[in-house]
């Protein structure tokens, strides 16, 4: 054959396209199981982050065995519905830690499908269906004696996907932490979402009441529980996030409302408990009294 030839030129051509494709491919296959546990292992520690803030004892580094840190801290992991049902549960790793399952953003982004699925839906019929579709995804921790309940949320920003965890109180409303990431938003700018100075702004703030249960706005919002201050020069990329946390806690709200329920439950049980110890004590006090009488 020819080598100086046009067809020589484009048989080497496809056979080296071919050859590389090829190695790639198999590249890929065999590194696809470590780079799933790679993603697996830095969503957990996105989901650890985000609730070891309830506690400031607690910190999590480079030096931290997050698998081990969430198999002995976590108390429940399953999937819940639209209106709050559960539906499935989460293998939390108890036997063995490599079993634990956690969503993936691909996963978190079929979610929010879903969800953008319901908002244009016309028909009630439609919507009431969509809404038993949904598996969101719910993470019940115990720091340190406290329950800690965390919650995705997923959204499009300014270039591309933005994600993050927001860990709740007790009452499942007040925000004890949060962690958010992105797949391609500005450095300097929108990417701030995943630093600190951002995302520790929003502890002590709660989900409010109404349709917009959470918002990221411009401007100083400290007295503001439902919003926190939006990026100074990424105002596209924090309202984005605010739109996205606000979408998905309005569809977490039927299970977020039974904390709620549970903690008022406790709170009134535990005052019920303390006036009976209050009456007791009084009435040994009177006893003693008119023993001495």
């Amino acid at each position: 054959m020819n080598t100086n030839g046009n067809t020589y030129t484009v048989i080497y051509s496809t056979v080296l396209v071919i050859l590389v494709a090829a190695i790639l491919a198999f590249v890929a296959m065999v590194l696809q199981d470590k780079q799933n546990e790679n993603i697996k292992v830095e969503t957990i520690t996105k989901v650890l982050t985000a609730a070891a803030q309830a506690d400031e004892s607690v910190t999590i580094d480079e030096t931290t065995n997050v698998l081990e840190m969430y198999k002995d801290n976590i108390r429940e992991a399953f999937n819940v519905d639209g209106d709050g049902n559960v539906k499935s549960e989460m293998n939390m790793g108890k036997e063995n830690v490599n079993d634990i399952q956690v969503p993936s953003t691909a996963d978190l982004k079929k979610q929010n499908d879903i969800l953008k699925k319901i908002e244009d839906a016309k028909d009630d019929a439609q919507k009431a269906e969509l809404r038993k579709t949904l598996d969101l995804p719910v993470f019940v921790f115990d720091i340190n004696g406290k329950k800690v309940t965390v919650i995705p949320c997923y959204g499009a920003g300014l270039w591309g996907p933005i994600w993050g965890y927001i860990a709740l109180d007790e009452d499942g409303r007040t925000i004890d932490g949060a962690i958010f990431d992105h797949k391609g938003e500005t450095p300097g700018l929108g990417a701030k979402i995943a630093e600190a100075p951002f995302y520790t702004s929003f502890k002590g703030k709660a989900f409010v009441d109404g349709e917009t249960v959470f918002a990221v706005e411009k401007g100083k919002h400290e007295g503001e529980p439902g919003c926190v201050d939006a990026i100074s020069g990424a105002t596209i990329t924090s309202q984005a996030l605010g739109r996205g946390i606000n979408l998905w806690a309005r569809y977490y709200q039927p299970y977020l409302k039974t904390l709620a329920a549970d903690c008022m439950q406790d709170a009134a049980e535990e005052t019920e408990v303390q006036a009976e110890g209050t009456a007791a004590d009084a009435a040994a006090t009177e006893t003693e009294v008119q023993e001495v009488k």
